[in-house]
C-alpha cells in the first residue's frame, strides 16, 4: 500500500530524514517509535503528501505521488488518505456529522449525498447520539472518534495517525487502540500510527524504531 525508497528531507542546514525505506501492505498496522526530533511527524507528512521529501519516491496504491502536481496532488490526498491529528483539528462552528462529512464536501459531493455515509460512520463509532453537537459540547475521547471518521470518509487507501491518543486519559485511549484494529479487522484498513504509547506501539503488526533521522 505504501512504498518509501530513499527519503531524504532537510530543513535549511538541518538534514532529518536521512534515507527511509519504508513498505507497508494493505490492512497492516504499523508504529512508528522514537525519540522527540528523530524524524517521525516529517516522516509522516511526506508519507501524507503534506510535505514532499527532497530525494526519494514513494508510491501509495500502486500510484508514484512524487511525480504529481499540486493540484492532482491535492485531490489523491483527498481520497486516498486519512489523517488522524493529536489536537482533533475538528472546525469548531460545525456539527460532528458536518465535520465527519467535511473530506466529501471538499470533494464536490453535496450535503444530502454525503450525510448518509456520515451517519452510517458515527454510528459504527457509537457517536450517532452526537452528531448534531458542536466539537466543544463533545469529550476528548468523543472529539477524536469523530476525527476517525472524518478521516475513514472517504474510504481512504492509507489512515496516517500522529499521536492519536496522546491527548485521552487511559481509559479512552484503550478504546482509541482497539478501535483501530476492529477497523483493520472489518474493512482491511491500513494504519500508520506515530506514536509515544508504548501499549500501542506494542498492539501493531510492527514496530518501527526511528533514531536521528532513519528506521
Amino acid at each position: 500500500m505504501i512504498k518509501a525508497s530513499g527519503i531524504l528531507k532537510r530543513f535549511g542546514d538541518l538534514p532529518v530524514l536521512k534515507g527511509v525505506d519504508l513498505h507497508v501492505a494493505k490492512g497492516e498496522v504499523v508504529s512508528i517509535v522514537g525519540a522527540s526530533g528523530a524524524g517521525k511527524t516529517t516522516l509522516l507528512q511526506i508519507l501524507g503528501t503534506l510535505e514532499r521529501a527532497d530525494q526519494g519516491s514513494l508510491a501509495i496504491n500502486g500510484e508514484e505521488v512524487t511525480k504529481l502536481g499540486t493540484k492532482a496532488l491535492s485531490a489523491f490526498r483527498n481520497k486516498h488518505i486519512g489523517f488522524v491529528f493529536q489536537f482533533h483539528h475538528l472546525l469548531p462552528e460545525f456539527t460532528a456529522i458536518e465535520n465527519v462529512m467535511m473530506p466529501g464536501l471538499i470533494a464536490g459531493r453535496s450535503m444530502n449525498d454525503c450525510t448518509p455515509r456520515a451517519k452510517e460512520l458515527l454510528e459504527r463509532l457509537n457517536i450517532a447520539a452526537r452528531a448534531e453537537h458542536k466539537p466543544g459540547q463533545l469529550s476528548g475521547g468523543e472529539q477524536q472518534r469523530v476525527a476517525v471518521a472524518r478521516a475513514l470518509f472517504n474510504n481512504p487507501s492509507v489512515v496516517l495517525a500522529d499521536e492519536p491518543s496522546g491527548n485521552l486519559d487511559s481509559a479512552h485511549a484503550k478504546e482509541l487502540h482497539q478501535l483501530f484494529f476492529d477497523l483493520r479487522t472489518e474493512l482491511g484498513q491500513t494504519f500508520v500510527i506515530v506514536t509515544h504509547n508504548e501499549e500501542l506501539a506494542e498492539m501493531a503488526d510492527r514496530r518501527l524504531v526511528m533514531k536521528d533521522g532513519v528506521i
